[in-house]
């Protein structure tokens, strides 16, 4: 199971940014601006987040304070935060000379800086630009919800900005992994469904637990495919200090996981009965788990966009089809409650 390779069929503007989204790398040709920046961003992995905000949305959606408006600031603030996050990962691995030409961040799409496409001056400006976007949403927030807006803010900015920044430096700590959960789990779908609908029971807790499994076993791919460079340079994730087999079960125990968390929610009525519906994407889970029973391939497949990734493909591809089908089934509970 691996992702096919994508071409770009026009030269229109939506197929190029199309071809970012799905590759991570700039289009064929003549790069736009918006295509530049959606590179530079690594905008390829927003699905992520944005799913993690549909789910926080629908869950609140039905409820007696829920609004819309700041519903939606909400989520553009998780998106803002997360490109964020991005930029100053990219700066603070280049300060700290782990990014370089011959790591894997600098082959499978193009390093901002090393690559030339932008100076690190302007990608620090870039970064704050950003992230005073980001504060501006969450002191609108902050003065509509109250103080509670700023802890989620604050623990996810702590998490995100601590991934790579000194002295914290939570990846070589093997400490990056769990705290993709918290962030893409309690943090983001806690924190925005608070934002929407002006409190939050247990049961969002609870509920932010299977979509928060899904985005730690992407990020768990993303190690196992970067363990020989991270070992060589001390960078302890989490798979380089248990070893790659382990690593590779306990990611597709964190896909596990999902399901049976969502089934144990559902049990509990934490979750609506159509949310079941995720379990759909058990048929693309079989695929990928036959891909983690077996070591990576010596040579990419043709045509194959993001080498020397791998593992992490096959985990963002169930990802995105399982937490498609997780969002679409809390959709139809929305609707039938």
């Amino acid at each position: 199971m691996t992702q096919a390779p994508v071409r770009v069929r026009n030269r229109g503007l939506l197929a190029r940014w199309a071809f970012v989204f799905q590759t991570c790398n700039p289009p064929p040709g003549e790069v736009d601006i918006v295509s530049r920046w959606l590179v530079l961003s690594r905008a390829c992995v927003f699905p992520m987040t944005i799913t993690s905000g549909l789910v926080a949305g629908l869950l609140a959606v039905r409820e007696t304070g829920f609004h819309a408006g700041w519903f939606a600031l909400a989520a553009g603030g998780l998106v803002a935060a997360h490109a964020a996050n991005n930029l100053m990962n990219d700066l603070f691995d280049l300060d700290a000379a782990l990014d370089t030409k011959s790591y894997p961040r600098s082959l499978y799409a193009p390093h901002p800086v090393l690559s030339g496409m932008i100076s690190r001056r302007r990608l620090a400006v870039a970064a704050v630009v950003v992230n005073l976007s980001s504060l501006a949403i969450l002191v609108t927030l902050a003065a509509v919800r109250g103080w509670p807006i700023v802890a989620f803010a604050l623990g996810g900015f702590f998490i995100s900005a601590g991934y790579t920044m000194p002295p914290v430096r939570l990846k070589k700590r093997g400490l990056g992994e769990p705290g993709v959960f918290v962030v893409w789990g309690p943090l983001m779908v806690g924190g925005t469904y608070y934002a929407a609908a002006g409190a939050i029971p247990w049961e969002i807790w609870a509920a932010s637990v299977p979509y928060g499994l899904l985005a730690t076993a992407v990020l768990m791919g993303k190690h196992i495919d970067k363990m020989p460079w991270d070992a060589e340079a001390g960078i302890g994730t989490l798979p380089v200090h248990i070893g790659e087999r382990a690593a590779r079960v306990a990611t597709l125990g964190l896909m596990v996981g999902f399901y049976v968390s969502v089934a144990a929610l559902v049990a509990v009525r934490a979750l609506p009965l159509p949310s079941l519906l995720a379990f759909v994407g058990i048929t693309r889970l079989v695929p990928v788990w036959k891909g983690y029973r077996r070591p990576k391939p010596d040579e990419p497949p043709k045509g194959y966009p993001v080498w020397p990734l791998w593992f992490v493909s096959l985990a963002f591809v169930h990802t995105r089809r399982a937490g498609a089908l997780f969002v679409a089934g809390l959709a139809i509970g929305a609707v039938l409650r």
